[in-house]
């Protein structure tokens, strides 16, 4: 009876951890949209969108209607929010649209949008700049308090050839309002691209992989020793 109630913690253990994290994880992926009280409403610029997009409105977000993917942000509510500062908005880095009016925002983030590139369309009070500068955007208005910023632009070049930005073999690719990321090109990798032919994988990751093996080996033939001395 004992035996069957020591093999019973450990695994009822582990079910309380993985509910907590699973819990953890939930809370954490929506919680932007809790950011501030209330939800969107019918009649305000993300709500037109989610109706016209055929989203869900869930709190400040409008979620994209698709089963394989039901947490994917498309619109993003936070005005009115009592906001002072933009920082970390990375839950929804795959938004379309982003209202941030009516909010008496002093500060906004140089990173805050990085990775942003689906981003197109972003409402903020009338002296706050687009994100990444008002150069970063096809068209940019101020009315009625607010600033407009449409269409992102991409900063890169529009060839997709080799680009001034980057180092050579490599392609620039946009990352958000005025940034932009660097890949290496095929058959080059490393530091600056510099390195030509194939990522080695096996020299790189089979000694790792082998002195683990050998570390849990040895791991468990001294936990071995000790479990036979006891």
């Amino acid at each position: 009876m004992n035996a069957g109630c020591n093999q019973l913690k450990p695994a009822l253990f582990i079910l309380i951890l993985n509910s907590y994290f699973f819990a953890s994880y939930q809370l954490t992926e929506l919680q932007i949209c809790k950011l501030c009280s209330g939800t969107v409403l019918n009649g305000s610029a993300v709500g037109e969108f989610c109706s016209s997009s055929a989203g869900r409105i869930d709190g400040r977000c409008c979620l994209r209607n698709d089963t394989s993917d039901p947490e994917h942000i498309i619109g993003l509510d936070l005005s009115n929010c009592s906001l002072t500062r933009v920082e970390n908005l990375q839950e929804a880095s795959a938004v379309l649209m982003i209202d941030l009016s009516l909010n008496s925002i002093v500060n906004v983030s140089d990173s805050a949008f990085q990775g942003f590139i689906e981003l197109n369309y972003v409402i903020l009070p009338a002296d706050i700049l687009c994100p990444g500068g008002n150069t970063s955007w096809e068209k940019v208005e101020v009315k009625e308090g607010n600033r407009f910023c449409t269409g992102q632009k991409n900063i890169c070049n529009q060839t997709g050839q080799l680009s001034y930005n980057c180092p050579a073999n490599s392609l620039c690719g946009r990352y958000g309002p005025g940034f932009f990321e660097c890949s290496c090109v095929a058959n080059y990798h490393g530091y600056k691209c510099l390195r030509e032919g194939e990522f080695p994988v096996l020299q790189v990751f089979g000694p790792l992989g082998a002195s683990m093996v050998v570390i849990s080996a040895l791991l468990w033939v001294t936990q071995r020793r000790k479990a036979k001395s006891l």
